[in-house]
């Protein structure tokens, strides 16, 4: 869903009313309305691709449900999948493959094994990128399954603009504080050839086509909060723990996979088969999908 013009200024309230009525109204019910069957991710139809934009649209993310392939390449048909949605520039970083793919499976040693990605442990409230540079921002996600875990593994999801829906409609001040050009900064990274300077940036920001983004993360000791914005990270806790009709929770089967503009989301706790280890394919992209 395009926003109205003016939905995000904070002085045009007509406006914001008429969009999120809108979002509102729209939004799918369940994770259930979120899933488009197909048949092949390497080769949608006209019919499947039009379904998945449409929930795209209305909520930011959209699951697909396909058959699992033993013995396709699952990184050829990401990819492919990525350019049937416009999507082609894929961002990387030092412990993605060469194809610039991350493998999401348990590592017991070696880098990737200190960074919680390739653990079991859970993952918290956060959107993809959040300690990436403006001119690296992440827009969307494509998550897929080729193996689930033995047990858990579950994504919890949540559409950055029913966040700030629910932040706007408290306190207007809250959005003011957090998209304040100090909001948030994330630490560098000078270990494990992650380098990386600190970033300081906004949490919400409206770029150039009207759409809104989202940087955050709820881990405590990745981030440090200006003084303007503690009390809204501290509401943003309250609302994506509080039970809510609008955030979603899914394990993805073999087969299916998440194609989003890069919603909030968690990975929950799982139990690894050693014999049939987890794996998921992960892409991240500087575009949204439109």
């Amino acid at each position: 869903m395009k926003p109205y013009q003016g939905a995000f200024d904070l002085n045009d309230h007509s406006a914001y009313r008429l969009w999120r009525d809108s979002k509102r109204d729209s939004a799918p019910g369940s994770v259930a309305d979120l899933v488009v069957e197909v048949a092949d991710i390497a080769a949608l139809t006209m019919a499947e691709r039009g379904a998945i934009l449409d929930r795209i649209r209305r909520t930011g993310m959209a699951v697909y449900a396909g058959p699992p392939h033993s013995g396709r390449d699952d990184r050829a048909a990401l990819k492919a999948l990525a350019a049937v949605l416009r999507l082609t520039g894929l961002d990387t970083n030092a412990l993605a493959d060469a194809d610039g793919i991350m493998p999401l499976c348990v590592h017991r040693e070696g880098t990737r094994a200190r960074y919680i990605p390739y653990t079991e442990k859970p993952i918290t409230w956060h959107t993809d990128g959040y300690y990436n540079p403006p001119e690296r921002t992440v827009r969307a996600l494509l998550l897929h399954c080729a193996r689930p875990a033995a047990e858990g593994g579950a994504n919890r999801l949540m559409d950055v603009e029913v966040l700030y829906i629910a932040l706007r409609d408290r306190d207007p001040d809250l959005i003011r504080a957090l998209m304040a050009p100090d909001a948030m900064t994330i630490p560098g990274n000078d270990e494990d050839g992650m380098e990386r300077p600190a970033t300081v940036g906004p949490v919400f920001s409206v770029d150039a086509g009207g759409t809104l983004h989202m940087r955050y993360s709820a881990r405590a000791r990745n981030v440090i909060w200006s003084a303007g914005a503690m009390t809204a990270a501290v509401m943003i806790k309250e609302i994506l723990n509080a039970p809510s009709p609008w955030r979603f929770e899914h394990v993805l089967q073999a087969g299916q996979g998440l194609i989003s503009n890069n919603p909030l989301h968690t990975r929950e706790p799982f139990r690894d088969d050693p014999a049939h280890p987890r794996l998921l394919y992960r892409a991240r992209y500087h575009q949204r999908i439109p």
